[in-house]
């Protein structure tokens, strides 16, 4: 089974902040790469592509079978992509954020 992989408006808005955050770090950085970013968001579109096909592979999030947590590696450290897993056939991605953030946990 295929599963249909679903931003919602909040993960698409984590995706900008977490774009805009590394775009400032990079800008205000002597050794800046300026396509740190866009590589960024690139990745964990990419790592999300997974859920597609093995959304259960993942660890879960909470007490639900359904709610997951998927750790996208980048750079130091790396992202964290939470979603559930709906009975239609659909895994919607809820939030995504950086390991380091004071609300990664």
């Amino acid at each position: 089974m295929k599963y249909q992989v679903v931003f919602s408006r909040e993960a698409e808005e984590d995706l900008d902040r977490l774009f805009e955050h590394a775009f400032e770090r990079e800008l205000n950085s002597a050794a800046g790469d300026l396509d740190i970013p866009s590589n960024a968001v690139q990745a964990i579109r990419q790592a999300c592509r997974f859920l597609e096909i093995s959304p259960f592979s993942c660890r879960k999030a909470e007490n639900s079978p359904f709610a997951r947590e998927l750790i996208v590696p980048f750079g130091a450290s790396g992202y964290v992509v939470y979603y559930e897993i709906k009975t239609e056939g659909r895994v919607h991605i809820g939030a995504v954020r950086h390991q380091r953030e004071s609300d990664y946990h």
